[in-house]
């Protein structure tokens, strides 16, 4: 089935972009179903690529090839996924069991995600398009990902009310959290009741960094989560780390990689606590930290959001440089695809931030196993930035 798209979509993918949404498109669809598959055209006929199809949401068309050639099968979705497999044997991941396989957009697989977690694998489809493929995609992701030893897939999905529901596709059901490694750091990672797929694996770069700046200096992670930064920053030689997070059971897993990692967490503290009014107590009590890491949820998930995002980086990074130490080290993050790097760096301004002793000295993103398409800005979702 062909269906014709506007001007304006018909050049983005020519560029490489992979997303059309429906008043982009011109055609009816009430004959297809989600997972279809459909020839895109520009209003001059030209083939522009193979879609599958989620006629019922807005992000109608997923582009997935750019040629109208090999049929847009369980077949081809498996060889384009064998693409990605095929770049992470080519990755220097180091001492590191705990990565992603497959990163959706960025590796031309639209809507999959696919992370490794020691010998379990964690799946997430975004959208209906590709539930008509699932069965096929986990027959063949299980003889390919037990070449790598993983022995179990679990697929994590968002209902309607907002819960996460984990189910097995094949392997067994871990009853615990597990063990993985990053760059040789042992840590947890509970696979059905955390966040994402298990961790937050595109800072993984960005978290060795912070442990090679934390050496004999006083650390605060703000938004610590599963503490990641706390254990590189306290295995890097940092006198003391404080790891600030509104869910206690947080920093009950943080605590458990502290000790898997074979570093005392009691010298360390782990406040349960709203960073916001953290950061107010902090400051009438005079309290500095010589490296402050700030890493918020998504403050942007929606182009309507993008407005109030900024004010409330600003906001946030002003409270950060209030109770930085002179000649200090800010680690800001930003992980929404709806703020870009040159807003995100106007909310580290001298004027937002109060001061005028810190630097840009680095701008960072995500690690090598989130690739990016140049045609795809939405891709660049995450800035990670270094002022000292």
């Amino acid at each position: 089935m062909a269906l014709v798209v506007s001007t304006k979509a018909a050049m983005a993918v020519r560029r490489g972009h992979p997303w059309v949404y429906r008043d982009q498109l011109r055609g009816d669809l009430s004959r297809h179903q989600p997972g279809d598959a459909a020839t895109l055209h520009d209003a001059e006929g030209a083939v522009l690529g193979r879609a599958l199809l989620e006629p019922g949401s807005p992000l109608v068309a997923r582009v997935w090839s750019r040629t109208s050639g090999k049929p847009l099968d369980t077949r081809f979705l498996l060889e384009r996924l064998d693409q990605a497999l095929s770049l992470r044997r080519a990755l220097d991941l180091g001492d590191t069991d705990a990565y992603r396989l497959v990163h959706g957009e960025g590796d031309r697989a639209p809507g999959v995600v696919l992370d490794r977690y020691a010998d379990h694998a964690v799946l997430r489809l975004d959208g209906g398009a590709l539930e008509p493929h699932l069965e096929g995609l986990a027959r063949g992701l299980e003889e390919r990902l037990a070449r790598i030893g993983v022995r179990t897939l679990l697929r994590r999905r968002t209902e309607k009310n907002a819960a996460v529901k984990v189910e097995v596709l094949f392997g067994d059901l871990p009853k615990a959290p597990i063990g993985v490694r990053e760059h040789g750091v042992p840590y947890e990672v509970d696979l059905v009741r955390g966040q994402k797929t298990g961790a937050f694996l595109d800072q993984r770069e960005n978290r060795v960094r912070v442990g090679a700046l934390a050496r004999g200096r006083r650390v605060l992670n703000l938004f610590s989560y599963a503490g990641g930064f706390s254990l590189h920053a306290a295995l890097g030689g940092a006198k003391k780390v404080t790891s600030v997070d509104v869910a206690s059971g947080a920093h009950a897993t943080a605590q458990a990689s502290f000790k898997r990692a074979g570093v005392d967490p009691t010298a360390h503290a782990f406040v349960t606590a709203d960073v916001w009014s953290f950061l107010d107590r902090a400051k009438e009590r005079n309290e500095r930290w010589d490296l402050v890491v700030c890493d918020p949820p998504n403050m942007a998930p929606s182009a309507a959001t993008h407005a109030r995002a900024l004010t409330s980086y600003r906001k946030l990074h002003a409270a950060c440089a209030a109770v930085l130490a002179e000649g200090g080290v800010l680690c800001a993050a930003s992980c929404s695809s709806h703020v870009s790097l040159e807003d995100f760096l106007q909310t580290l301004t001298d004027d937002t931030l109060g001061r005028d002793d810190l630097r840009l000295t680095e701008i960072r993103g995500a690690a090598g196993d989130h690739p990016v398409l140049p045609g795809f800005p939405e891709g660049r979702y995450l800035e990670f930035c270094v002022l000292r």
